[in-house]
């Protein structure tokens, strides 16, 4: 199998330790990770804090952004693959994430040219009338990047390349489900020009990088992704230094009589089973006009038993495999708690075999 380490101070760094990332379709193992421990996570803050003292200027981040970008769409190919194998999702979404992921780097590198701060009036203000105030934006310093395994590389760049666009280093911690394409993005940001120290890999569980991570105040801000359990325990550590929470959500569609009944019902099937459900904006909940309520059911089921489940490494995959069998099987779960309190199952209900 491949290996893969963590990538601190512009150096790969191997462990002992050791994360075994499953091809999610088979449940085989596909690759190795090395994982951090607290000198691994020590070290990342050390390189970044370091490292924020030489600062670049606006134009090498651009130019370093917009070459990681072009990067990004060179490999298209094999960034989808990476995702289709560690994180279930099928080629055909994959691959407009890496698109995406391309055009958030792309984004990120034009606003490098436009930070800026603000003029403010103090005119207002009797003996003012001859004075000037203006703000300036600077950077933070070291960002931490928590990110979750359902977008495992546009998420990782919404969080990274902002950062860097705005002149700050990151400690990047993503999923331990999908460690890899984090990996490689790091490698396509070092082959675009990014010095040492301004990325920083670190992988490994929660309960331990994850709090060496929130515990060390040289991290000036935090941006993560996930649960709503996990995000209270974040700001509750990191107490007043700033953060970005994007959490779950139980996204409801509203279906009015005067709908489009088979295109409203197309949609909400593709985009309640994208990915198999593990998006937080996602169709959770469909609320119906009566008076279609019958016939957008009907129209539903259809579309959805239309949907083609499969390897996700197979372009004609519609539905790959959950994350883990364990989140599987909690899906499974919540099915037989609802027929069990009165709902009416339509279609499916069951987990599949792997392929």
């Amino acid at each position: 199998m491949d290996h893969y380490t963590l990538w601190i101070n512009g150096e790969p760094w191997d462990t002992d330790n050791h994360l075994t990332v499953t091809d999610k379709a088979t449940g085989l193992p596909w690759v190795t990770v090395s994982q951090a421990g607290p000198k691994e996570v020590h070290a990342a803050i050390s390189a970044a804090s370091e490292v924020v003292q030489r600062p670049l200027t606006a134009t090498q981040r651009y130019e370093i952004l917009m070459r990681t970008a072009a990067l990004i769409r060179s490999r298209l190919d094999d960034l989808a693959l990476t995702m289709a194998y560690e994180a279930g999702k099928p080629l055909r979404d994959a691959r407009a994430e890496a698109e995406r992921a391309a055009d958030t780097f792309t984004w990120s590198a034009e606003e490098a040219k436009r930070i800026h701060g603000e003029m403010v009036p103090l005119e207002a203000t009797p003996g003012s009338e001859n004075r000037l105030a203006f703000t300036i934006r600077v950077p933070i310093g070291v960002v931490c990047a928590i990110t979750p395994f359902n977008f495992p590389l546009n998420l990782v760049a919404h969080k990274v390349a902002p950062a860097l666009a705005a002149g700050n280093a990151v400690i990047l911690k993503p999923a331990s489900y999908t460690p890899v394409v984090s990996a490689k993005l790091c490698a396509i940001l070092t082959e675009a020009g990014l010095q040492p120290g301004w990325l920083n890999v670190v992988v490994g569980p929660g309960d331990s990088v994850g709090n060496a991570l929130l515990n060390d105040t040289r991290i000036g801000f935090y941006t993560f992704t996930g649960s709503m359990p996990v995000g209270e325990a974040l700001k509750r550590t990191i107490g007043l230094r700033r953060c970005t929470l994007e959490l779950g959500s139980n996204s409801a569609v509203i279906v009015h009589e005067d709908a489009h009944i088979a295109n409203a019902a197309t949609q909400c099937a593709m985009k309640g089973f994208s990915y198999a459900g593990q998006v937080c904006l996602s169709v959770q909940r469909i609320l119906v006009h009566r008076a279609i309520a019958d016939e957008f059911t009907e129209k539903l089921v259809s579309v959805t038993e239309g949907l083609r489940m499969g390897d996700p490494k197979d372009p004609t995959t519609d539905v790959g495999p959950m994350i883990s069998e364990h989140e599987a099987e909690r899906a499974e779960s919540w099915i037989q708690e609802a027929v069990a309190g009165g709902a009416t199952l339509l279609t499916g209900g069951q987990r599949t075999a792997r392929t």
